[in-house]
């Protein structure tokens, strides 16, 4: 469903994706992973439509991503990218207004799960909870692929559960989520397969059910035996 063929992004002189091809497939739970600089922003913005590649092809159902595609990708970002005067009323509006498959009345629902109200502004929210509101607008399309960058920045513990619980819903047979963290251990509990980055190359893609059976490690083992001697 969303391919990358030998991509790379090059900013001012900088590699931050390095000839990066894989494929990722409907049905499934992406974790994609890496310490920072390992390229997985600028991969999920280029698969977004928001960067394009430097060279490379990035695909969506086999077409070059781009205004149509766009249709169909709900992508959140690690910014904030709301104006300071808007009520989370006006959030919803404002993606009503660009997205044909946004459903204000999904949006009340993950408000409410959120334990937000549409009365509050943004410019007062914590991060905690704009990093909710991120989540709430964008699971509220009805989207074929939701990529998801970094969702459990500032989250406490229980609002984590919750966010995993709505993420769940949308595990769909029809439909792809990719997700980014440095919170490896929650990812294990959503995602059923890997993809692990580093320097902006691709290190190897993993179906976490053969790595736990197969290897007898988890997602989590195998970041540590990736990534151990980068990070420790």
């Amino acid at each position: 469903m969303l391919e990358s063929r030998n991509v790379i992004k090059v900013f001012s002189g900088k590699t931050a994706v390095d000839q990066v091809s894989v494929r990722l497939e409907q049905g499934h739970v992406y974790a994609m992973l890496g310490p920072n600089g390992s390229g997985k922003t600028t991969w999920m913005k280029m698969a977004a439509g928001l960067v394009k590649p430097t060279s490379g092809e990035m695909l969506f159902e086999n077409q070059p991503v781009g205004i149509e595609s766009r249709r169909h990708i709900a992508y959140m970002s690690t910014e904030p990218y709301f104006y300071a005067w808007m009520s989370a009323r006006d959030v919803g509006r404002y993606y009503a207004d660009f997205f044909e498959d946004f459903s204000g009345t999904q949006y009340a629902e993950l408000l409410d799960r959120m334990e937000l109200t549409e009365t509050m502004k943004t410019k007062s929210l914590s991060s905690g909870m704009m990093a909710k509101l991120k989540i709430a607008v964008t699971l509220a399309r009805d989207a074929r692929v939701y990529m998801l960058d970094e969702p459990f920045n500032g989250i406490d513990l229980l609002s984590r559960d919750e966010i995993r619980r709505c993420i769940l819903d949308r595990a769909v047979p029809e439909k792809l989520i990719l997700l980014s963290s440095h919170l490896v251990e929650e990812m294990e509990t959503i995602a059923d397969s890997a993809v692990f980055l580093r320097e902006g190359h691709l290190i190897e893609t993993d179906d976490l059910d053969q790595l736990r059976t197969e290897k007898g490690i988890s997602m989590t083992d195998r970041y540590r035996e990736i990534y151990g001697h980068v990070e420790g």
